[in-house]
């Protein structure tokens, strides 16, 4: 099993060939390691969105819940996004440990499965790569989800018809129209435990207020594991805490955009310009001389996959000045999110120097001793 593990990774580098830093694996080589040993599919969305469809024995890690702070804003462990004793026991519990091949998913966009890739990275573990194109390219890949997906619209269709003739008075169209309906969903329902992409949750009680999320005992398993972080392997190469980014700040301030220095913030403008304010953070606006670089334009929407191409990000980036001589600190909200997709970005282009601020706007904003600018 090592050795197919072992080849299956060999071929997925062989496909990203390309990138400079290999951190994606092709829903090709993905679909084969679904339910092996030693390989766990982590989910990066909410808890609502893995419920309603996710990869058969996966768990959910929401990448939104992996950056602990208090209501202020303050991180016990910074820049690490959680403390090392925490972080152990929660992926531990999530059926992982360190030699477990970790691969990070969500419905195809990239923030939430790059903000898994961090929290990993940052933790030293080797084997986390993030699935290109996430849920959507999986669904295309299985079979069965294509015949369900055709009977889905033909009994839309149905429905709709069988509607219209019972308001029409036409009610030997009626009956026949809504017994060919039941007979689709018979078939849908006899599909329904055959898909890769399986709905369903399971909350496991972890203390302290912490919970897994896992699927359900039907689709497998999962028994917690010995997960263990050294300090000596921690990745600070991924991760930055707020005196670095404000130091950043300072010699920016001085020198403009001969500074050695990028900050990018990748919200929503309206998050930038202060309008919106999420989660308890007391300020709005932005981290000044932060160069606006909003995470949608790293997702290639129209195949659905989670990165754009290569030519056309490494084009993006010096556009904005943001060029591989530079230290690149990016940020959102939380970190684990918008911000770890375009340091991923980055670094899949292989620039040496990024890294996500961890705390973001929710612990930027709410120091009352750090500058903001709207």
């Amino acid at each position: 099993m090592k050795r197919l593990l072992q080849a299956a990774l060999v071929l997925a580098l062989m496909a990203g060939g390309a990138y400079a830093e290999q951190l994606l694996i092709t829903a090709q080589e993905a679909y084969k390691l679904i339910g092996k040993p030693g390989v766990m599919f982590v989910s990066g969305d909410s808890e609502t969105a893995f419920e309603n469809g996710h990869i058969r024995g996966s768990v959910n890690m929401y990448a939104h819940h992996l950056h602990r702070s208090d209501i202020m804003g303050r991180m016990e462990c910074a820049p690490l996004f959680m403390c090392p004793k925490e972080a152990e026991h929660y992926i531990g519990a999530h059926g992982i440990d360190n030699e477990t091949m970790v691969i990070a998913y969500d419905n195809f966009r990239g923030p939430n499965a790059t903000g898994v890739l961090a929290y990993f990275k940052s933790y030293g573990h080797k084997k986390v790569y993030v699935l290109d194109g996430g849920v959507e390219q999986i669904k295309r890949l299985d079979p069965n989800q294509r015949k369900y997906d055709e009977l889905k619209a033909k009994a839309r269709q149905l429905k709709k018809a069988y509607k219209k003739a019972k308001k029409e008075g036409n009610l030997e169209e009626y009956k026949r129209l809504k017994a060919e309906y039941k007979k689709i969903k018979a078939a849908m329902k006899e599909l329904e435990p055959k898909l890769i992409i399986q709905k369903g949750i399971r909350k496991v009680d972890l203390g302290n207020g912490h919970y897994a999320y896992l699927c359900p005992e039907s689709e497998r398993k999962i028994e917690p594991k010995h997960y263990h972080i050294d300090p000596k392997h921690i990745d600070y190469s991924w991760i930055a805490g707020k005196d670095e980014v404000y130091a950043a700040v300072q010699d920016r301030l001085k020198n403009g955009d001969k500074s050695k220095y990028v900050i990018i913030d990748t919200r929503s403008m309206i998050e930038i310009i202060g309008e919106r304010k999420m989660d308890n953070v007391a300020r709005g606006g932005h981290i000044p001389t932060s160069k606006f670089i909003e995470w949608k334009h790293i997702t290639d929407f129209e195949n659905k996959k989670s990165f754009r191409d290569l030519k056309e990000l490494k084009q993006l980036f010096e556009r904005h000045g943001v060029t591989k001589d530079k230290t690149i600190y990016a940020y959102c909200q939380v970190g684990t999110g918008r911000g770890s997709d375009i340091v991923t970005a980055l670094k899949l282009l292989g620039y040496p120097n990024a890294k996500v601020y961890s705390g973001s706007w929710d612990e930027w904003g709410n120091d009352m001793n750090l500058p903001i600018r709207r």
